[in-house]
């Protein structure tokens, strides 16, 4: 009897692990304001949310903004899926007129003002000499004279027409494979997904040129975009970055820079592997 209520015993708790230096502390994490957050709401009934670069491209997302108060997406789609490149919405006839308030031609702003990393890459890669993640969070780069935001997965950029059109920011897009860097100040980058990627990341891919859907039918409609500062109290969103100004988040790059076996490195990441992380607000 001893022997089966011994067998029968429930196990002995088991102590909790003890918490990484890589692991964020609660005061990591900070509030992204409501204003830098656009919420696209699509047909297919899910959501889409955007970070605005709002200090990084101002006149770009000032563009956004307006574009967002106007409701001027709420009739667009997502018209172009390109396998291994991007997701690409807006106007899909580019005929559609600017809500007053909205330049077709903002500055340039394919650049930013300085390579200001909190924590910076261990080593180069092939499309800068430097690159890191600034305090805030955005992923950034340089070649030793200036610096710029990178197209990383999950990254929103403007398009354009040829230069010195800079893309008013109406038409935006994604990518969604790994060879986005190439276009590194060459198109400006006003954002980064921050909630429902694999929602564009997972459409249909078109094998028309340059993946644009042939017909109609094969968008995404969109149904709605808004600025969350804009949408009412009960229904706003709210998310926090994790900040990258502290030895927690050096030390979880240091990680991926020098991964444990069995995995293998050659003692550096490329700065589109260490992204913060993002969270919706507890």
């Amino acid at each position: 009897m001893l022997s089966l209520l011994l067998l029968a015993a429930p196990p002995l708790p088991q102590a909790a692990p003890a918490p990484s230096p890589a692991d964020p502390v609660e005061a990591d994490w900070r509030a992204i304001p409501d204003d830098e957050l656009l919420v696209i709401g699509l047909g297919t009934g899910k959501q889409v949310v955007i970070r605005l670069a709002a200090a990084l491209a101002p006149a770009h997302v000032g563009n956004i903004r307006a574009l967002a108060r106007a409701r001027w997406w709420d009739d667009a789609s997502v018209y172009r899926v390109q396998e291994n490149w991007v997701a690409q919405w807006g106007d899909a006839t580019e005929k559609k007129p600017l809500p007053a308030g909205v330049t077709d031609r903002p500055p340039a702003e394919f650049e930013i003002a300085a390579f200001r990393p909190a924590v910076r890459m261990a080593k180069a890669d092939s499309y800068s000499t430097a690159s890191g993640i600034t305090a805030d969070g955005w992923p950034v780069a340089t070649n030793g004279t200036r610096a710029w935001l990178t197209h990383c997965y999950g990254m929103v950029g403007v398009a354009r027409d040829a230069l010195p059109s800079t893309g008013s920011g109406a038409e935006l897009f994604t990518p969604i494979g790994q060879s986005a860097r190439r276009l590194d100040r060459n198109y400006t980058v006003v954002g980064r997904i921050v909630e429902g990627m694999q929602h564009l990341s997972g459409l249909p891919r078109s094998e028309a040129a340059m993946g644009m859907y042939a017909t109609p039918g094969e968008r995404t409609p969109i149904v709605s975009v808004r600025l969350a500062s804009d949408m009412p109290a009960a229904t706003r969103p709210h998310f926090q970055y994790r900040a990258a100004d502290n030895p927690r988040f050096a030390a979880a790059v240091a990680r991926r820079e020098h991964p444990d076996a069995p995995m293998v490195s050659l003692d550096g990441a490329a700065v589109c592997d260490v992204l913060p992380a993002v969270r919706r607000a507890p």
